[in-house]
């Protein structure tokens, strides 16, 4: 579908290996970079990733599998970045190869914690990749449901359509649906509060709150994240579409959210680091959480669920105290 175009994805996790496996349906080869040795030898030996998403099996002819970042990036013209934004920056100091004349696509959904900057913004300011070369892969979308075949939708956020195009085309098939937009600092933006806001409903699930709270929670969700976006990034968007407010549900709500599981344990009592430990998993929230309240102290919005979360995240604040006083503020 892409001609001779080359797509290369960066991790080795759950959204990692969707994407691949989205990818493989539309292309003859693709190159798929991990870290982890052992599981890269495990997919060329069984077919699946051991660790994550393992009922997907892969035509080994089709990946190029490698643990060198540098050899994933050099193959490729399209590079899609899937790791947790905690550990972008780490990745990102191997690179000895140049990302000058490549097309980057984030499917992150957090803030680079070195910088406080979302990722296409990172990759902007510290390697000076052009915004109309960055883009955005956001949902509402579960991989776990794409492992399942489930009909999907995901939004393609890029300034040059013809590039987003690209992606889309070749993320697309029978269970997977695609639509383009040019907000790539609003989606991305939006992909990131809305971990916040699962958080918060996983913390409410734990309190004991039912669904009536939850709906008040994320109707109040939307609109904090409307205000947030809108100071950061003023532009014409709806945030009724599905890349805000269906990912914010979808999020806010699935058995397949690590950020309401997360919030979830610390509602009913856990601490922050008995949960991470508990999950094996990172939840890309727990980061936003402390880079959205610390940009929100410039840009004023009101935000008192994002407020909530940090305190109890952060501050070590009871969250059935929080939580009390956070109903009196939401209408």
């Amino acid at each position: 579908m892409a001609g001779d175009i080359k797509f290369a994805v960066i991790g080795g996790g759950s959204w990692a290996t969707a994407i691949t496996k989205m990818l493989c349906v539309n292309l003859k080869e693709v190159s798929w970079y991990m870290r982890n040795d052992s599981a890269i030898e495990h997919i060329k030996t069984h077919k699946h990733n051991p660790n994550y998403l393992s009922s997907v099996e892969f035509d080994i002819n089709k990946l190029k599998l490698t643990n060198d970042i540098n050899e994933a990036v050099a193959y490729a013209d399209y590079i899609i970045f899937a790791i947790p934004s905690a550990f972008l920056s780490a990745e990102l100091e191997k690179l000895t190869v140049s990302l000058k004349d490549k097309i980057i696509f984030s499917a992150i959904k957090g803030i680079v914690p070195e910088t406080s900057l979302i990722v296409g913004e990172h990759f902007h300011f510290t390697y000076d990749i052009p915004y109309y070369n960055i883009g955005v892969i956001t949902g509402p979308c579960h991989a776990e449901e794409v492992a399942l075949e489930r009909l999907s939708y995901l939004t393609i956020a890029c300034g040059d359509a013809n590039k987003a195009k690209v992606v889309a085309d070749n993320l697309s098939g029978n269970y997977i649906k695609t639509k383009i937009t040019d907000d790539i600092i609003g989606t991305e933006y939006a992909a990131m509060l809305k971990n916040i806001y699962a958080i918060a409903a996983g913390i409410a699930h734990g309190l004991g709150y039912g669904d009536n709270f939850q709906s008040v929670l994320m109707s109040n969700g939307i609109r904090e994240m409307k205000k947030f976006i809108k100071k950061v990034h003023k532009m014409k968007r709806n945030i009724n579409d599905s890349a805000y407010l269906g990912d914010l549900l979808v999020t806010g709500y699935s058995v397949f959210s690590r950020n309401r599981m997360f919030g979830n344990m610390i509602g009913k009592g856990y601490t922050v680091k008995s949960a991470m430990m508990e999950m094996s998993m990172v939840s890309e929230g727990y980061y936003a959480t402390k880079s959205a309240y610390k940009l929100n102290q410039g840009y004023q919005a009101k935000t008192p669920i994002i407020d909530a979360v940090y305190e109890i995240l952060y501050n070590g604040k009871d969250a059935k105290s929080v939580f009390k006083k956070l109903t009196d503020q939401l209408d």
